[in-house]
This record gives C-alpha cells, structure tokens and sequence, in this order.
C-alpha cells in the first residue's frame, strides 16, 4: 500500500493542525497502517508525522470519540483493538441503519439524487486503479450520496461513523485470496440500479447482502488469528 499520510479521508484546504494530524492519525488507523492494539506514544508519532506534541494529543482525545482510540488508565493511547463481536456491532448496527437511510432517501429519491448517485458510482468505477487512500474517498461519497436524502443528519452522521469503524475489517479481510475474487463492482451496480428505479425492497438486499460477504470473509480470519 503506498500511503501519503497527508491525504484525508475528505475534505481539503486549509486547516488547523490539530484538525491536519487528527486526518493523518484517522487515516492511518482506519487503513492499518497503524496497526490494531498499536501503542500511540506522542512523542514518536510528533517524529513520524513532523508536528507539535499538543496537536497530537487533541487529535488522539478526537479520535477516542470515534471509537478509533482507546486510553490506556488515563495516561496513554493506543489504537482500538479489533474482534469478531466488535465487528459483528459495527455489521448489526449498519444493516440497520442504512437500510433505515436508504429506503428513505429512495422515497424522497428525484431526478437530481439518481443523477448524483450515477455520478458517483461512475467516479468510483473509474478510481478503482487510482490507489486505496484515493479509492476509499470515492467509495465512501458512493454510498453517502445513496443515503443522502434520509430524513436527519444524526442518521447520516451515524451511518458515515460506522463506515468508518468498518474500513479495518475491510482492508483485513482483503487478505483474503477469495475476496480478492470478489466481484464488488457488480454489487456496487446492482445497489445503483435498484436505488434510482425506486426498489427499496431490492436495493436494501443488496446492500445488506454486500456488507454481510465481507463478514463472511472475516470469518474464516477470525477463526485463525488472534487481533490483540
């Protein structure tokens, strides 16, 4: 994996350094290159990532808020472990909010919404080369802008937060010789094309049928390995 720590997971411009090392550090942890269980000590990762001590502290207190970091008796960090009930939250909670978003944002659907969802599915398909940091932001905004028109923004705000907390199980069970045989673009397209022709019932199975293959995938890795 070729990793620019200077990439966000969105958003670009100026920002603040806590809000620039906060991205870097959520970055890092949501792609395994900080690895799960990992100690976060302030003093190495002021050298690995060239910032202040106090930025790091603020963006290690940001992300214990989404659940990316753990403290450690009130005196360190370290990146939150994974496991198999985590994961298995993180797959209920998801199943049941996204299908709670998407039907719907597919009722309020219009003829603006179905253009945005084709649009982003096509920047997606198109990114797949383009990299896994660069990729992870098209296949992200693909399925924010098929919940976009959901009744609340806490909704969609949980739905992006757990999305998040799910990519580390993604990129481990890519370990996976079958899953590399996967054919997700075609499930990406049946989710598309079941959304904008206003199939809630179909669209919803198979949303929920792609995030459930990737457990399946995790959990032959789960049955073999020990996460700390």
């Amino acid at each position: 994996m070729n990793f620019d720590p200077t990439k966000s997971l969105s958003g670009s411009g100026d920002q603040s350094a806590t809000h620039r090392t906060y991205m870097m550090l959520r970055r890092m942890i949501v792609t395994g290159v900080i690895g799960p269980g990992e100690k976060l000590k302030i003093e190495g990762l002021r050298k690995r990532l060239e910032t202040g001590a106090s930025p790091i502290r603020e963006a290690l207190s940001l992300l214990t808020s989404d659940n990316l970091v753990e403290r450690i008796d009130q005196r360190g960090f370290r990146a939150s472990p994974i496991s198999r009930e985590n994961f298995e939250e993180i797959l209920g909670l998801r199943c049941a909010l996204e299908d709670m978003a998407l039907r719907q944002s597919i009722a309020k659907r219009n003829q603006a919404w179905e253009e945005r969802v084709v649009l982003s599915h096509h920047h997606m398909t198109r990114g797949q080369g383009s990299g896994d940091e660069a990729f992870e932001d098209l296949h992200k905004a693909f399925h924010m802008t098929l919940l976009e028109l959901c009744e609340g923004p806490i909704l969609r705000k949980f739905c992006s937060q757990l999305y998040d907390l799910n990519i580390r199980y993604r990129y481990l069970a890519g370990q996976s010789d079958q899953y590399k045989r996967r054919d997700v673009s075609s499930e990406h397209r049946d989710i598309m094309d079941a959304a904008i022709s206003g199939d809630a019932d179909l669209a919803s199975d198979h949303l929920l049928s792609h995030y459930r293959k990737t457990g399946a995938f995790l959990a032959d890795l789960f049955d073999g390995t020990e996460f700390s």
